[in-house]
């Protein structure tokens, strides 16, 4: 029994929720209203791999007038003057009511931030939160209650997408689904996907491949069975989707779910690693050395930087995944020696890119453990940090023979980590000059104008001729006035876990700031 009004927002899986006996269908990108005083019912699919997960936002409010009811219940009766909010009293407002917020990935992101940032002490920081909810609240009020959508329209299309769910297996047209509910294809295609994100024909392939992933994990089913059983005409055009769905083809990806792959991924050994499968090569360059942080101390190098490498006899990988930088270091020659799957997320967008690294490598069970640990250390990092900063600015410097480098505050490998996991606050000058770019090149005047109070250095032996090239900076007078670096808080940090994604290199952030400033 809900004591207050809530909404579910389902980030992931399948099942059904159940109010005041009204069922109705959850997955993934569903939003539901529940009114206080209802009964609610919640229950997962039976399939592992579509476990039900969702956020339940408890909503404690003193008043609801008559123009937001009206907004949430899209009704304009006479009778809704005024709501109490009180658990006792009567609610005007329907059992289950389903809300929508596009684009789907503002959504979660504003929901992680809340989530994350909610456990604090610091009122202004709690102020934060509550704001951050409001604008999320008001954007996700306005696009539900969208005036030139037709009151029955979002009910109709629910029961056509909960149709494609029962009846992927079978032939289904656009023209099909909208003359069922009596919309123009058109009207249709639009209004379908607001609500999905997705245009009709590419959602019933989403529900096609994803039940595939499952008959390729649990069951013996030959490749052109699976491929009829989900609705494909033909094993030759679901191989291909798959392919395009799923980054790898179906017989590998079964193989990847019961056997331990030999896999090669060069800067992206950090996100297999953290799903507990050792990598068969690790990569390193011959500037910058390879990544100690990982502890892959008895796994052989493959040095990147050498564009005519080859591998050894005895390690040759079955699988070889490549992140964008590929072209950089000519790798996707290895394309006719392994398999190869590319990752298409930002670096930033780590998350997705260990899902799906999790989902090619038969490591799904992991991912959610493994992203939940990291949040639960930022967290309470950021707590710690609270109590010891209190709004003390900074700053993050890479350093080489010839270049000075100003990472910003939104994006690359740092900011997301210490701006925004972490809370710390960035100089104004980061802010100013980055302009939310990943990292800019500055100069000894600019310099001069960075008086953050602490600065995070790494070096970066790249263009060094000798060593000790990238220190020269180090004593010059323009670094020597700097508040900092007159206070003493300058913080070398390692190259190899700064200067890479990973929930690994993340945590060793962590680590790192923790030991500096907490």
């Amino acid at each position: 029994m809900s004591s207050s009004h809530a909404i579910f927002v389902v980030t992931s899986g399948k099942g059904s929720i159940v109010c005041s006996d009204r069922e109705s269908h959850l997955e993934k990108g569903m939003i539901m209203f529940v009114p206080a005083g209802t009964s609610v019912k919640i229950e997962g699919s039976s399939w592992r791999e579509s476990e039900l997960q969702y956020y339940k936002l408890d909503l404690m409010v003193a008043e609801l007038k008559e123009d937001i009811s009206n907004a949430l219940s899209r009704r304009n009766t006479e009778e809704q003057q005024e709501l109490s909010q009180s658990p006792d009293s009567p609610t005007l407002l329907p059992p289950l009511m389903q809300l929508s917020f596009s684009p789907w990935s503002s959504c979660l992101e504003a929901l992680e931030q809340i989530l994350r940032q909610q456990i604090t002490s610091d009122w202004i920081e709690q102020w934060e939160v509550q704001l951050r909810f409001q604008e999320w609240f008001r954007a996700l009020l306005r696009q539900s209650a969208s005036e030139t959508e037709v009151p029955d329209d979002r009910a109709r299309l629910q029961s056509s997408i909960r149709y494609i769910g029962d009846h992927y297996d079978q032939t289904i047209t656009v023209d099909e689904l909208a003359a069922d509910i009596g919309l123009t294809r058109a009207s249709y295609t639009r209004q379908f996907k607001r609500i999905t994100g997705k245009l009709p024909l590419d959602y019933v392939n989403a529900v096609r491949l994803e039940r595939s992933k499952q008959l390729l994990q649990l069951t013996d089913d030959r490749i052109h069975e699976i491929a009829q059983n989900v609705g494909f005409s033909s094993e030759y055009y679901f191989g291909r989707r798959f392919k395009q769905y799923a980054g790898i083809s179906p017989g590998l990806y079964r193989r990847h779910h019961r056997q331990e792959v030999r896999v090669f991924a060069p800067y992206l050994e950090d996100f297999v690693l953290a799903l507990g499968v050792k990598p068969v090569l690790q990569c390193s360059h011959h500037s910058w050395g390879r990544q100690h942080y990982l502890g892959l101390d008895d796994v052989p190098e493959f040095d990147v930087s050498q564009m005519d490498a080859q591998f050894n006899l005895g390690n040759v990988p079955d699988f070889i995944m490549l992140d964008k930088g590929y072209d950089r270091w000519n790798l996707d020659r290895f394309e006719q020696v392994a398999p190869t799957f590319y990752v298409e997320h930002l670096g930033e967008d780590w998350r997705s890119i260990l899902r799906s690294t999790a989902d090619v490598l038969g490591k799904v069970n992991r991912v959610q453990d493994v992203i939940g640990a990291y949040e639960d250390k930022a967290m309470e990092a950021k707590s710690r940090l609270s109590r010891y900063m209190r709004g003390q600015t900074v700053a993050f410097l890479r350093i080489s023979a010839s270049d000075i480098t100003l990472y910003g505050d939104q994006q690359g490998y740092v900011g997301p980590v210490i701006y925004h996991d972490l809370g710390l606050t960035p100089h104004s000058r980061v802010q100013q000059w980055t302009r939310h770019e990943r990292r800019i090149f500055i100069g000894l005047e600019q310099l001069s104008q960075l008086n953050a109070d602490h600065l995070l250095i790494t070096f970066d032996t790249g263009n060094s001729a000798k060593p000790g090239d990238e220190r020269e900076l180090l004593d010059r007078d323009e670094w020597k006035r700097l508040p900092a670096v007159k206070s003493g808080n300058v913080y070398e940090v390692d190259f190899m876990s700064w200067m890479n994604y990973g929930v690994i290199s993340h945590g060793k952030k962590i680590e790192d700031v923790l030991r500096f400033m907490a």
